[in-house]
């Protein structure tokens, strides 16, 4: 199977590798700590439910060790984690660290209309801690 990120995903982030089975991209809005875990799967996979228990398993991990980077490293006072894929369908789960005052606080992010670009030192800087944690790939 030969995987392709779909190009609105890719055209949103930086692509910083693979833990497991999925892709890591951090989205390019310095507003919130917001990653995308990307599963490679075959296209028409689009609800975890749908994937095999073994991939599933491994996704779920990505998912926690990718969580626990979020939490440790910005300190968010919440994570919120979701699949939700009504706009690209194509599999991706957001792992997203929020805090009160943060620009969309209490609301959701992808509904937030503000946008920051990262600074490239600080998308190397979250590289760099992300591949030394995470092991990426």
């Amino acid at each position: 199977m030969a995987f392709t990120l779909h190009p609105r995903l890719a055209a949103g982030g930086f692509d910083f590798g693979r833990i497991g089975a999925c892709r890591l991209l951090l989205k390019d809005n310095a507003l919130f700590p917001w990653f995308l875990l990307v599963p490679e799967v075959e296209e028409g996979i689009e609800d975890l439910h749908q994937l095999e228990p073994g991939v599933y398993l491994e996704v779920m991990e990505a998912v926690r060790r990718v969580s626990a980077f979020v939490s440790g490293h910005f300190a968010p006072e919440k994570l919120n984690v979701g699949c939700i894929g009504n706009m690209v369908r194509q599999m991706h789960i957001h792992i997203v660290g929020r805090s009160p005052g943060d620009a969309a606080w209490p609301g959701t992010v992808w509904a937030h209309e503000g946008k920051q670009p990262w600074l490239p030192e600080r998308v190397e800087d979250i590289r760099r801690a992300a591949v030394a944690e995470l092991g990426l790939e």
